[in-house]
């Protein structure tokens, strides 16, 4: 995925409201962003920071910047952006580097499914051997030893998704779970257990029950995102 338009550098100064952060840019302007990401992007928002942002073009939105990047100090580049790993995480499946989900003839994004109201993240149909797979997408920017870790703050959504696709691997179906890892310096994918130990309870069973679990790590630069490597994710 490369950002439509080149983005524009600056240096954070503060995060909060969780969707807002104030950003003095290159040129000394200072301005206020839109975040996209409700987590508590726990070593992504220290004052000082690198960031980058993209431009809306759109002078009749409020915010007209979102914040897409950013380098903490002494850190790699990480992208902070929730709403664009689905993106991503199709984007990887199209092109084959998502070896697991391959021979799907369509993928559909957003599709209502489960006994609690939820939606699916993508939806791959029409494969000629195996059923339909529900694959949810989960973002991910926290890093401790050299490990992604998820989630970054207390997560009820993100447990009852799981608890979704244990419903379909019961029902005789295919689920999987792909943590998309927008940063560079990780080698292995693991549940934040000290943050959310539901979570990683709930993860274990769901793949002792058989929800397939990925991860994959992204190449990130003021350009673009593109997720190109496995990781092996440790649960014990």
């Amino acid at each position: 995925m490369n950002f439509s338009t080149p983005l524009l550098a600056g240096t954070l100064l503060r995060r909060y409201k969780r969707f807002l952060a104030d950003v003095r840019l290159d040129g000394g302007t200072e301005i206020t962003a839109h975040t996209a990401n409700t987590g508590s992007m726990r070593g992504c928002c220290e004052p000082g920071s690198r960031v980058w942002l993209s431009d809306s073009g759109n002078p009749e939105r409020k915010y007209r910047l979102s914040w897409e990047l950013v380098q903490p100090v002494g850190g790699p580049i990480i992208g902070i952006n929730t709403s664009l790993s689905n993106r991503l995480v199709r984007e990887a499946v199209e092109a084959g580097v998502i070896k697991e989900l391959q021979g799907y003839e369509r993928i559909r994004a957003e599709v209502r499914y489960g006994r609690e109201n939820s939606r699916i993240d993508l939806l791959l149909e029409e494969h000629l051997s195996r059923p339909d797979c529900y694959l949810e997408v989960k973002n991910v920017t926290l890093e401790e030893g050299g490990a992604a870790l998820f989630p970054d703050a207390v997560s009820t959504r993100g447990t009852k998704h799981l608890r979704e696709l244990m419903h379909v691997v019961g029902d005789g179906g295919r689920a999987a779970l792909c943590f998309c890892v927008q940063r560079g310096d990780v080698e292995s994918m693991r549940p934040a257990d000290a943050i959310d130990p539901e979570y990683g309870r709930t993860l274990r069973e769901a793949t002792a029950a058989g929800v397939e679990v990925l991860a994959y790590r992204a190449e990130v630069n003021p350009q673009g995102i593109e997720l190109l490597t496995p990781l092996p994710v440790r649960l014990s």
